[in-house]
């Protein structure tokens, strides 16, 4: 069977191949005029999935295959050997790929019937626990053509009904578990009150224990890789956008390939710094929430406080901050290093900041930002290096020493609150690990 797509721009044939007699299938007649088959076609054709042919490839073969009545064939595994073109018989508790595909288009799905698919007579969703296609009857302009959604097999419906079971459980079993932390949780923040050391503790007071939850959003290694790759960084929109699963890397084979588009891969001095964050006398393990930058939203960031480690090379959502900033870490072209620009330098100081990263013993640079949040009802700490020992050295810097104590102390307000606040960090990284940090730079907004 060749299903053919036709894009804004782009002409593309997707293929769907069937190895034996068993597997062909049998189109009902006028499959193809099925007014659910002309609604996938829309959405195909729409932004949400013009610039991804996989997701694309994904949801015209399940249609396709729920059309013909082989709802039986969606499975994890024949979706990976038509769809994403693994072996037969390959092992999908090793390769996740489909998995990971699925959550996005769940997610394309959502946005196009939200957005340009919102006056459609019906929507498609997939529901949790299984690959087969769900068409909802919505409110058509015209009656008639609404096409109820086809009854699932009884064992699909099984298949539906046990993630709600043990969602349910699961939802007891932490509320019962929030019920025995309370008291050490209400425990912990009084001695946090008690040994927490001035000023630091008004910076973790803010970020930690400030209004609405705090979200720890570190590094998307994966990602960093598919720049240095493609020599592209990808903007903060095409990031949301998730068009890094369809950029081309020359040379990598199917199988890394895959996992650097699909997994979600950090670096060891982020976890790092997320355990020292975890041991802090403030930190509030009800309210603290570590995030996945692919799976962050700007609407998470409206009534919520944020650590937001890397720089914009590795974490697009530290751009979020630029236009708050004097110093701001830039990727430079080809993705071949970085530079922290100094937009307005003050006597003694540079225009711009760089290093020898390729060097075993070099100096390099960080960035420490404490800000308002997007809407001015939390705050923002952002920690950018232009590598790896950078960033291990603004972390330290807050938390293991007293480097900046004289910049909290500058930055304490009247009322006791902190000021928003940038210190420009120097290091000497010796195979990549950080000694010698020194504060060269600041910046106080009182």
């Amino acid at each position: 069977m060749t299903i053919t797509m036709k894009q804004t721009g782009l002409d593309q044939a997707v293929s769907f191949h069937f190895h034996t007699a068993e597997e062909s299938p049998q189109h009902p007649p006028g499959w193809k005029d099925d007014e659910r088959w002309r609604l996938v076609q829309k959405v195909v054709d729409s932004p949400q999935f013009s610039k991804s042919p996989r997701l694309s490839q994904f949801l015209l073969y399940i249609v396709a295959r729920t059309l013909e009545g082989r709802q039986s064939a969606l499975t994890e595994q024949q979706i990976g050997v038509h769809v994403f073109g693994r072996p037969h018989g390959y092992r999908t508790v090793d390769d996740n790929i489909v998995r990971s595909y699925a959550r996005q288009l769940r997610k394309r799905l959502a946005e196009y019937f939200g957005g340009d698919g919102v006056g459609h007579a019906m929507r498609i969703e997939i529901p949790l626990g299984g690959y087969l296609p769900e068409f909802i009857a919505l409110a058509p302009q015209n009656p008639d053509l609404a096409i109820p959604p086809q009854a699932p097999a009884p064992a699909a419906r099984a298949r539906r009904r046990w993630p709600r079971s043990i969602v349910g459980i699961c939802a007891l079993f932490i509320y019962s578990v929030a019920i025995i932390c309370l008291t050490w949780i209400v425990q912990a923040r009084m001695i946090g009150r008690q040994s927490s050391p001035q000023p630091a503790h008004l910076l973790w007071k803010a970020t930690l224990q400030g209004p609405g939850d705090t979200f720890i959003v570190p590094p998307d290694a994966g990602l960093n890789l598919v720049e240095d790759l493609s020599h592209q960084q990808l903007p903060l929109a095409d990031y949301l956008r998730s068009d890094y699963l369809d950029r081309s890397l020359p040379g990598v084979d199917p199988h890394s390939d895959s996992d650097l588009r699909s997994q979600q891969f950090s670096d060891f001095t982020s976890l790092q710094l997320v355990a020292m964050l975890a041991r802090l006398p403030e930190y509030n393990p009800a309210r603290v929430l570590l995030r996945f930058p692919r799976d962050l939203r700007f609407d998470d960031l409206k009534r919520s406080n944020a650590v937001i480690i890397g720089s914009s090379c590795s974490n697009p959502w530290a751009v979020i901050a630029d236009s708050m900033l004097n110093f701001r870490v830039q990727c430079d072209a080809g993705m071949r290093g970085a530079t922290i620009v100094n937009l307005k330098p003050r006597e003694g100081e540079s225009a711009s900041y760089s290093s020898h990263w390729n060097e075993p013993v070099h100096e390099t640079y960080a960035v420490i930002s404490f800000i308002p949040d997007l809407s001015g009802y939390g705050n923002l700490l952002l920690l950018g290096g232009l590598d790896a020992a950078a960033t291990q050295a603004a972390g330290e810097a807050l938390i293991r020493s007293d480097a900046i104590t004289s910049i909290l102390e500058r930055a304490r307000r009247p009322d006791g609150s902190l000021a928003p606040f940038e210190v420009l960090l120097r290091s000497t990284s010796i195979q990549a690990s950080a000694t010698d940090t020194k504060v060269i730079a600041s910046r106080i907004r009182l």
